[in-house]
């Protein structure tokens, strides 16, 4: 029997609101790269991954200027609206590539601090896994949960022992995750991340523990967090 293969899908569609910029959070640049290019090759250069698929906005013009347009191993298709909906429609461009019990790991443009050994553990615990699962960090802080005034007040503090940050990258056999996914968006289910089309399948993902540093660019003061954290590995 072949072993599965590996492939990775970095959607690339989203826009960036909380950036306030004129383009995309993925297209803004430290030390003089592309945030899109430092994520990919990061971890194309650090897994022997099968090819890649990167959902892109049907407008997006900045792509033909990236390091990773010049990557015979990297392609694109079309994104939508959703991220999920991005999602999807790589794994329907990847269909004729890819077999029914390959893994796929998604990972976020804009989380370029991903850290190799990370990346190793979560393909090591979980490849032999039948459904397979995604880093993620334990919460440390305290939670607050608040009411709905205009002040909000705390209402409880949650415990906290159970919980978890979701991170990427978030790896599936590829049947599960297009069946979930596909399922879930039919229903009109809130799909915030691959882990969670599969917990409304009812295939529950396995908890491979990261670091917590492995942030999300979202607003502008993340990029020097991002900078620093870059500079230490």
């Amino acid at each position: 029997m072949t072993a599965p293969r590996l492939w990775l899908i970095v959607p690339a569609a989203g826009i960036g609101q909380r950036m306030q910029a004129d383009h995309p959070k993925q297209y803004f640049r430290i030390d003089q790269r592309f945030i899109l290019d430092i994520t990919l090759s990061r971890l194309m250069d650090s897994a022997p991954f099968a090819g890649c698929m990167v959902p892109l906005h049907p407008a997006d013009h900045w792509w033909p200027d990236t390091e990773a347009s010049q990557d015979s191993r990297i392609q694109t298709c079309t994104g939508g609206s959703e991220r999920a909906c991005s999602v999807l429609s790589a794994l329907h461009a990847l269909a004729e590539q890819v077999r029914d019990d390959d893994w796929v790991l998604v990972h976020d443009a804009a989380r370029p601090c991903i850290h190799t050994r990370d990346l190793a553990n979560l393909i090591d615990r979980l490849y032999t896994h039948p459904v397979g699962g995604l880093l993620a960090s334990p919460v440390a802080d305290t939670l607050k949960k608040a009411d709905q005034g205009e002040l909000p007040e705390v209402s409880e503090t949650v415990d906290r022992g159970s919980l978890w940050r979701a991170l990427t990258p978030q790896m599936f056999r590829y049947r599960l995750l297009v069946e979930s996914l596909e399922s879930a968006l039919e229903a009109g289910l809130p799909v915030t991340d691959e882990s969670s089309a599969m917990e409304f399948s009812g295939n529950m993902p396995v908890l491979v523990e990261g670091r917590p540093d492995n942030i999300k660019i979202t607003v502008p003061a993340d990029l020097a967090l991002a900078g620093f954290i870059l500079s230490r590995f």
